[in-house]
């Protein structure tokens, strides 16, 4: 059985519980270690099981997430009991699973169909325009959405070149997940801090220098080091794709981005009061915002022509590997949160220790760090939540007073993604197209030999720029 019949099953269950019943709070300073298992299992599944057993992860991700999910349920029902356990559950789902996964689900559907025709000579000048062109789209359409309209134009531009890794790898840098940090449309941690309250372009008034810098940067060392290759390689062969004028069709679906914006800007905004579902309290503007969604989705479905998912090598599989992963990671964490929100009282003391100087003020350096650290090899999303409620968890405070810590947390969920290709969902993606298309693509640990050697510099100096403090 799915993730997502196992949700709709809890949904339909708690539905029939008396309206009375109420979840019992989680008191994170009473939790042992032990609760964060079921969390950590389910990172380690989602890191590991792809690289060592791709098969039975292709056909099982969805049982493997389900038992980390059941694993939890067990001690959630002897401490909530039945009627608080769902209510805890569907506070969860309703508040920031489902609105995650409609976004992205919006988002995704809406890139498949912007198809970029047409082919390109791969110079060092047109790789660079290409890459930046991708990393201020994803901000716009997600770094999924962007990796996936972009880097089929890239690889036929290139597809000439003798050597070509180099261009894919920090496609996968910029546009995969740095070029996410403006919005959160760009990537799933930002929307998990707009839902948590976070102003929507607080993040690009905050993250804009430090992403600036990174991507001047890394598009500098780029053409430096594509200009290089390109010299030495000489004559290349006759390029094996036919010259085609370049053109972008599905412009219909910019439109569609256009109102998605709206729409989460509307839900921040309007006040149209709310509504009590499952003992969880409803904004009816969110609400709306959600169906808005899904009401994208079937019109880009609608207007888009199959010739274009077909060119764009549309699928659902990645949408619903991603819907039944995060399914498992929504439960499995939300004792780890308590535990977070517990402070030094919680199990979790000696990592709050870690990221707080001795006077109590955050470390904002090493805020950076762990969280991009772990976001190096466990999804990006979940962590940014971790550190997110570790640094307080409140969205006033940290928009405010704790604005440069949110900013360190946000830059190392989204930035340090791209230190491996398990650390962000489209890097794995751009991996497998790349290696389909015949892109000599490096192992795990080769790629990390490019990261480590160009990355962690630049976070380096970055470090000592912006976070020093």
């Amino acid at each position: 059985m799915s993730n997502l019949r196992v949700i709709l099953l809890a949904i339909v269950f708690a539905a029939a519980l008396p309206e009375t019943a109420t979840a019992a709070e989680l008191d994170g300073a009473r939790l042992g270690v032990i609760w964060a298992f079921p969390f950590l299992g389910m990172l380690l599944s989602i890191a590991v099981f792809p690289l060592v057993a791709p098969h039975f992860w292709e056909h099982h991700h969805g049982k493997v997430a389900v038992f980390w999910a059941l694993l939890i349920a067990g001690p959630f029902l002897a401490s909530l009991g039945t009627a608080g356990t769902v209510h805890v559950l569907a506070h969860t789902l309703l508040l920031e699973y489902v609105p995650f996964i409609l976004l992205l689900l919006a988002l995704f559907t809406v890139a498949g169909g912007i198809v970029v025709s047409g082919n390109l000579h791969g110079s060092p000048l047109t790789n660079t325009v290409l890459i930046a062109i991708g990393t201020l789209l994803a901000s716009l359409i997600g770094t999924t959405g962007a990796s996936m309209v972009m880097i089929r134009p890239v690889i036929r531009a290139n597809d000439d070149r003798r050597h070509n890794t180099h261009v894919v790898i920090f496609f996968i840098f910029l546009v995969s997940n740095i070029g996410g940090s403006l919005t959160p449309l760009g990537d799933p941690p930002l929307f998990l801090g707009f839902l948590r309250g976070v102003d929507f372009f607080w993040t690009t008034r905050h993250l804009w220098p430090a992403t600036l810098f990174a991507v001047v940067i890394l598009l500098a060392i780029f053409f430096v080091v594509d200009t290089l290759i390109y010299r030495r390689e000489g004559h290349v062969p006759a390029d094996p794709t036919p010259d085609q004028p370049v053109a972008v069709t599905g412009g219909f679906n910019f439109l569609l981005v256009a109102v998605i914006i709206a729409a989460i800007l509307l839900s921040a905004t309007l006040k149209l009061g709310t509504v009590t579902f499952l003992g969880t309290e409803l904004a009816i503007a969110n609400l709306l915002r959600d169906a808005t969604m899904i009401v994208v989705t079937l019109i880009s479905l609608r207007v888009t022509p199959e010739a274009s998912h077909e060119a764009n090598g549309f699928s659902w599989t990645p949408m619903a590997e991603v819907a039944a992963l995060f399914a498992g990671i929504f439960f499995t964490i939300i004792p780890v949160l308590a535990m977070l929100q517990a402070g030094t009282e919680g199990a979790f003391g000696p990592l709050v220790a870690l990221v707080t100087h001795a006077d109590g003020t955050p470390n904002t350096a090493a805020y950076f760090w762990l969280t991009g650290a772990l976001s190096s090899f466990l999804d990006n999303a979940p962590t940014y939540l971790v550190f997110f409620e570790m640094a307080g968890g409140h969205a006033e405070y940290l928009m405010r007073e704790g604005a440069l810590t949110l900013t360190a947390v946000s830059a190392g969920a989204v930035f340090m993604g791209a230190n491996s290709y398990i650390g962000n969902a489209p890097n794995f993606m751009v991996y497998a197209i790349a290696r389909q298309r015949g892109v000599q693509m490096p192992d795990f640990f080769a790629y990390m030999l490019w990261s480590g050697g160009i990355l962690v510099p630049v976070f380096i100096v970055m470090t000592l720029v912006f976070f020093w403090v």
